[in-house]
């Protein structure tokens, strides 16, 4: 999978690149990731990339040339087909259901905002998916590419030691509860115990217990995932 990010701030990226289960998956050759500097296709002699809103207010708005033939260039750079992200408040709101979806592409282009958000005419032209990682304001949308990132590359096969993994996180297909509760050693810290249902070996009643723990958590903290329905589907088990 290939995602190409394209940015006024192209220095953010070269630590987030560099570290843990991505640089991995770059190394193995398993992710692609290109960065791409907007400015580069800005014009005149000292490559605006920003204007004044016309009907005035606060800001700058991005303009839609170098934008768009920014865009337009990157798609040219591989031959697989893309698909064109804008990370901007006013899209909708990403999920893992939305995760799985994206893992199917082949590429993704993620267009990171700034300053007041982009022309309209990079909307009407580019036509691309609109996302939100949330309802709150960031400084632009290169927090929120990586969040988009992070969770891929979990999908993309051969990237997890686990295959089974991601089957088992919060809000998987096939698993919409939360995750049960996890333990390692020791088994008893500052008076808490791991519970005996799994230390005991019988796998059968280790599922159960986490079935119910994950249920319980799901009740107690994100209710809405139950839709009324308290059958929902069992984690994975995990033996």
């Amino acid at each position: 999978m290939r995602f190409d990010l394209l940015t006024l701030f192209p220095e953010m990226f070269p630590g987030y690149l560099g570290q843990s289960l991505l640089n991995l998956a770059i190394e193995r050759q398993l992710v692609e990731v290109a960065v791409h500097n907007i400015r580069d296709w800005a014009r005149g002699k000292h490559k605006n990339v920003d204007d004044r809103p016309y009907g005035g207010g606060p800001g700058m708005v991005l303009s839609p040339e170098p934008v768009v033939e920014c865009v337009e260039a990157v798609q040219q750079m591989d031959s697989r087909p893309s698909r064109v992200v804008v990370l901007t408040p006013g899209g909708r709101r990403f999920d893992q259901r939305i995760a799985e979806e994206y893992s199917e592409e082949q590429r993704l282009l993620l267009l990171c905002g700034r300053y007041e958000g982009f022309d309209q005419r990079v909307f009407d032209i580019l036509q691309p998916d609109e996302l939100s990682i949330g309802d709150f304001i960031l400084n632009g949308g290169e927090v929120a590419a990586m969040v988009v990132i992070d969770a891929l590359v979990r999908l993309v096969p051969g990237v997890l030691g686990d295959e089974q993994s991601n089957k088992q996180d919060s809000f998987s297909s096939e698993n919409r509860l939360l995750e049960f509760a996890q333990y390692t050693r020791p088994r008893e810290y500052r008076g808490h115990q791991v519970p005996e249902v799994l230390l005991s070996g019988n796998h059968p009643e280790i599922a159960e217990w986490r079935t119910q723990n994950s249920l319980e958590r799901t009740r107690q903290r994100r209710r809405d995932l139950l839709d009324g329905n308290e059958q929902s589907p069992q984690p994975a088990d995990n033996s």
